[in-house]
Parts: C-alpha cells; structure tokens; sequence
C-alpha cells in the first residue's frame, strides 16, 4: 500500500521533534514541554509506524534509547551492557494488553516484581573484583559520562562490595536522586546566598552529578537505590528478579523497600494504585511504577526491541492538576525572536514544587483554552519543569472578564512589531536590532551546552550589552581587561579570569561553535553529525540540501534551517567576527569510509592524559579510521593504553593488567605502521613508557 507524503511528512516531523526534546531532557536537563506533552508525540509516532511498517527508520527515537547527548566536560565511556528505556502503559487497559502480549511469549504463569518508578537520573555502577572502577550516565544508551568522582561522593554507593564469590565483573544500574528533605535544604541556602532556586529534585540532582568539583556534588546530599544487574562476570547464578534484588543487597547495594513480588496482573494494578496514592509520603519524587517479569529465563524467551526489554513496562502516573489564580498575562522574547506567552499565576504547590508561572505555549492555544486575566485555571504538572495551563474554570470566572489578544509590539524598548508568519503557530520579533533577541543569543553561546565560559552568565551578559561593550558574541572576543574593570561588581581578579575564560573558549570544538550559533533544530547531536562529516565551518555554509542531508540525522527541516541561517547577513558578519578573533571553526577530518588500511582491525584502544599533536576526538578518529575501537575503561581484553601528559588511574590500571602502554610517539609510529607482531607470552608486558614530550593542553582521565 502506497503511504501518502502527508504520513511520512508527520512521521519525520514527530523524530525531530522527539529527538530534540530528548536532547533537552536528557542531554542538558533543560525540558521544554511537560512529560504528558513528550509522550503524546511518541504515542502518536508509534501509532503511525505500527500502521504504516513501511515508514518505520532505522534512527527512529522508536527503534534506540530515547536519550540525548549534550556536549560535556566528562569523558565518554561504553556501557559494557546497554541500558535501555522502558515502554509506558498509561491505563489499566495498557497494562493488561502488554501483559497479555508477553503471555503469548512463554508457556508458563508469570509472576510480576513491582518497583517504584523514581524520577531521576540511570547510572552504572562497574565493579571489578568487588571494587568499584567507574560510574556513567545513561548518555545515548551505549555510552554516557564518566562521574565516578562524583558518584563516589554518595554515601549510598559501596566502594567495596561484601560477601563472597564475588564477580570478577559486575555492572550494577540505580537511579540517582534528591530527596525531598536534600531538595528543600538545598534552595534554602540557594535562596540565602541570592542565587536561583531548582525547579524540582530531578534538575537539582542532574546539576549535582554533572559538577566539575565533587565537593559540589557531595554537598548536595544525592541518594541512590539500584534495581538490577547489567553486565555479569561470575558470582552465583540467579533464577529471579527477586532473588537477585536480595542478592544485591546482601552485597552492600541499596534497593527500595516497597519493592513487591506480585502474583498477577489484578495485583499488579493494584501495587500501581497503591505507589499513585503515596508518591507524595516517600520522601522523594516518583512519577510511576516499573513493572518486571520475575522469571530471568522467562525474560530470555521475551527478548528486547531495538529500544526496550519487552519484558518490563513503565505504568505512568496522571498528571497533577490544582486550581489557582491567574493574575496576568505576559510576552518572553527567545534568542530567536519568538514571543511566548505566559501566565503569571498565584503560587500554588502541584506536582512536587510550588508554581507562580506556567507556559502559555502561543496564540492559538491561549484562543483554544480561552483563559483569561483573573481567571481561576487548572495548573497540571507532571513532576517535571514545565507546568501549563490546562484551561479556565468557566464557572468562577467573573463578569466583564476579556478575552486576551496578543500584543502587536516587542516588550523591548524598541517596539518592534511581532510578526507571525503563514503557517506557523508563533509570533516572532524580526527585527535585527532587538536588544532581547541578542542579549539571549549571547547568553546562549556562553552556556554550559555551548562555547561553556567560566563566569559569563545571563547578569554578566547583561551588563555587557548594557554598557554596550557587546553586541553579538563575536564582539566578546574583543572585550579587554580595562574595559571589564570600569564596570561595577567587577574587581581585577573577576575581569582577568573572564578574559582568560573567553580566550580558552577559542579552542572549543567545531560542535559546540555550531550549538552555540543558535541556528533552530541544530542541537547537540546535530552539531556533532555535521562537523564529523562537513569537518569545516565553511563547508558545512556551502554544503548542498543533498550533503547536508547525507549526514546521519539531518533532516529536510534541519537542512532548511541551516540553509536559512547562512542567508542573513549579520549572522554571516558574526562568523567572520569568530573567525578573525581565532575561534575554532575546524571539526575532525571528515569521515570519508575506510579510506586508511585497516591495520588496527580487532585491537582495542584506551586514551589517558593529554597528547601533543592529538585532541581525544582526533586521536580516537585515527584508530576507528584504521578499524580499531576506542573504549572507556582498561581490562584483560585491551590491546593498548595511550599515555600523554597527566595520566590519570587508567595507567596503574594498565600497568596492573599488564595491557601494553605506549607514548604519543609509540601511537604515532604504530599508525603509520601498523601494531607489531603479537609478543611472545612472557614478554607480554611492557616496560613504563617515556614520559611524553609536554602536551598543549592537558586532559584528564
């Protein structure tokens, strides 16, 4: 059957639009829409695949983990074992159709374990020997970051395991979390000292687990329950979920006590009616209940999809909904020019977290609900960061009250007027001069996901532009010590470091350059796809529709705005700014198919500390390209550890294993000839290595 384009239009439109939102979410803990919102556009992606297979990609969010991968200061490393997400049901009727699905599975009654779904962050857990050796996010499911420090700081993490047998390799997943009591103590003191307060546990935790300095981290009082295994070498052989629960406590792992082993399907709803009326008595936020076969064998015949066990189930809980009063309603100018409206509420206490403004999205939904000034609204927020506005409690609203229309001008000093355009669902301020518009795009290419500048947040980017030291970012790269220091709350030693802060951001890499431009849809992931394969900035303003969209990931919708990116004028003026002040517009050397011998076909590589000639992308880009792997941690199985300037643990590790070390000299010489003949057994190990020539910028394990 032919699928007509209208289908495969919506299709691809709902894989950019979940694609980004996983980025926000998971990559840079910033979500815009709310979880009832993220789910509808899965539901309705998964509706079109399952009746049309036809449409269904291979890099659908429905086909792999629905993560994202924000550029960060933490290495990379591989999940031993990938870490998957779970399908939702969000119903009885759900829960009973996935049940009754895996029933035609096996041929035996299954028996069920109940978990609290918590509403945190996955991390792995690897243990060597009954050592712990390194902690990770989730990341894109295969690979994540490498927190270990910080995760160390958690004083619910064991370093050494208890007990005997212990597997020679055990990878452990838990969720990492806040507790209500950490949360409320920790805006305290945020509030004391004047600084921003969390939207919610779930961020505040986020933030703590991604600091550089983990005394941050430990002052943030996380907490962690882990609720299964991953990867296991050795240790007892384990029948049930149950079982092994019991068995990763007795080792010293905290699990949940309102874990429940439950016979049937009645029960099972019955423990997902029982968590939803006392998510709010447990002390830390939970936004569902998990949902396991027992059975570890019935799991085996179950199987996965490419994204989820089919043999788990997350039973999501109904938004929550309170009653409050809307006081105003008010414009926001983004980065880009579109004007949201939003309501200015009467705090009311939903979803975990107390709510004094809530996302009117745009026009027409503020037309569609039909809310108005003084109105007594419906506030939902399902446990995440955005609440909205539902709708008006028509009988409480007063007489005489007005519909509101959208405002004709920017609330800049300029007013400017607010255009929308055919086809699309927002108003935008056009004009180039908006002091707003501008100021935003400079915070953004100096946040944390972007060009990540010490000391340049929005107060700071906000007096620049005051002071009109500023007018895009470009114009940062000019800005001097004298002029920094004329300016109020700003001492020598606060000038010096910004200045040095934006003079190290010059060396940025090409994805974080593009994720700092602000061109719309080029997140995270599409940066990084696009200085891979274009390798330039340059190349990738001159690409044609048919590169750009050779690249894994882009889209017509991301091709068209990037194309329209590189037609405006000033944005081309700020790139030549970028260019003349030294920034980085050089990616790695684009990937080109397996155009070097492959010679390192089979080994398998560790970088540690920092190289000369090499940054960690380059340096693992020449291995892959001769067919070699780049992992993150050493084992028995690693055919060489790459040593720079300031090794960090992954050397001893090497040594003790005795996996073969070689200095950035050895891996030069070793990528132009290729590895040498296997040594014989007892000369296996190595001698320790020079002590390489002094590396321009040292990296850390």
């Amino acid at each position: 059957m032919v699928v007509s384009k209208e289908i495969v239009e919506r299709a691809e439109t709902l894989r950019e639009s979940i694609r980004y939102h996983n980025e926000r979410y998971f990559g840079q803990d910033e979500p815009e829409v709310s979880d009832a919102e993220y789910d509808a556009l899965v539901r309705e992606l998964l509706a079109l695949e399952t009746e049309h297979p036809e449409i269904v990609t291979a890099d659908s969010p429905t086909q792999r983990p629905g993560v994202g991968t924000a550029p960060t200061p933490f290495s990379e490393v591989r999940h031993i074992q990938p870490m998957m997400s779970l399908d939702n049901a969000f119903s009885r009727d759900e829960l009973v159709a996935w049940g009754q699905r895996i029933g035609r599975l096996v041929t035996e009654t299954i028996t069920y374990v109940g978990e609290p779904k918590l509403d945190g962050l996955a991390i792995s857990l690897q243990y060597e020997d009954g050592k712990l050796v390194r902690a990770a996010t989730r990341g894109n499911g295969e690979s994540g970051e490498d927190v270990t420090a910080n995760v160390r700081t958690i004083t619910d993490v064991p370093e050494r395991l208890t007990g005997r047998s212990l597997p020679a390799v055990l990878e452990v997943r838990g969720e990492v979390f806040m507790p209500l009591s950490s949360f409320d103590e920790l805006n305290r003191r945020q509030g004391e000292a004047g600084l921003r307060l969390f939207a919610n546990p779930r961020n505040a935790a986020a933030g703590a687990l991604r600091q550089i300095d983990p005394t941050v981290t430990a002052s943030r009082q996380l907490s962690l329950f882990c609720y299964q295994p991953g990867a296991k070498e050795g240790g007892p052989r384990l029948r049930t979920h149950h079982e092994t629960l019991e068995w990763l406590t007795g080792l010293g792992f905290p699990v949940n006590p309102h874990i429940e082993q439950l016979a049937d399907l009645d029960a099972v709803y019955g423990f997902c009616t029982r968590m939803e009326q006392s998510r709010h008595s447990l002390g830390y936020e939970i936004d569902g209940a998990v949902v396991k076969v027992d059975s570890l064998a019935q799991r085996d015949e179950m199987g996965a999809t490419s994204r989820a066990p089919r043999w788990a189930v997350a039973y999501k809980f109904p938004p929550e909904e309170k009653t409050t009063v809307l006081r105003e309603i008010m414009v926001s100018i983004g980065r880009t020019g579109r004007a949201t409206p939003f309501a200015v509420l009467e705090p009311v206490f939903v979803g975990g977290s107390t709510v004094g403004l809530a996302t009117l999205h745009n026009e027409d939904e503020v037309a569609r609900k039909d809310v108005r000034v003084g109105d007594t609204v419906i506030v939902r927020k399902a446990g995440d960061v955005i609440p909205e506005v539902v709708g008006p409690v028509i009988s409480k609203r007063k007489k005489g009250a007005r519909r509101w229309k959208f405002p004709v001008s920017c609330p800049c000093e300029l007013h400017q007027p607010l255009v929308r355009l055919d086809g699309e669902a927002n108003h935008r301020c056009v004009s180039a001069d908006c002091p707003v518009q501008r100021e935003q795009k400079v915070i953004y290419f100096a946040s944390r996901g972007a060009m990540d500048i010490e000391g340049l947040g929005e107060e700071r980017v906000h007096q620049l532009v005051a002071a009109e030291l500023v007018q895009d970012a470009g114009d940062l790269y000019s800005v001097t010590n004298e002029q920094l220091v004329a300016l109020e709350r700003m001492g020598e030693i606060s000038a010096r470091n910004l200045v040095n802060g934006i003079e190290q951001s010059k060396q940025q890499p090409l994805a974080r350059v593009l994720v700092g431009l602000g061109i719309r849809h080029v997140g995270p992931t599409a940066a990084r796809a696009l200085a891979v394969a274009l390798g330039h900035l340059d190349r990738i303003a001159g690409a044609s529709d048919e590169e750009l969209e050779a690249v894994d990931g882009i889209g017509p919708i991301i091709v068209q705005s990037i194309r329209a990116w590189f037609t405006v004028p000033t944005n081309r003026a700020l790139i030549e700014k970028l260019r003349s002040a030294g920034v980085n517009l050089t990616g790695p050397a684009p990937a080109q198919g397996p155009t070097e011998e492959q010679t390192l076909v089979g080994r398998t590589f560790v970088l540690t500390g920092g190289l000369e000639a090499f940054t960690r992308d380059e340096a693992a880009a020449a291995v892959t390209a001769r067919g070699g792997k780049i992992t993150g941690s050493v084992s028995k199985k690693t055919s060489f550890v790459i040593v720079g300037e300031n090794p960090g643990s992954k050397q001893v590790r090497a040594e003790e294993l005795g996996v073969t070390q070689l200095d950035e000299e050895g891996f030069q010489r070793l990528l132009v000839e290729g590895p040498p003949a296997e040594p014989e057994p007892e000369r296996a190990k190595t001698a320790k290595p020079k002590k390489p020539a002094k590396a321009k910028t040292a990296k850390e394990d």
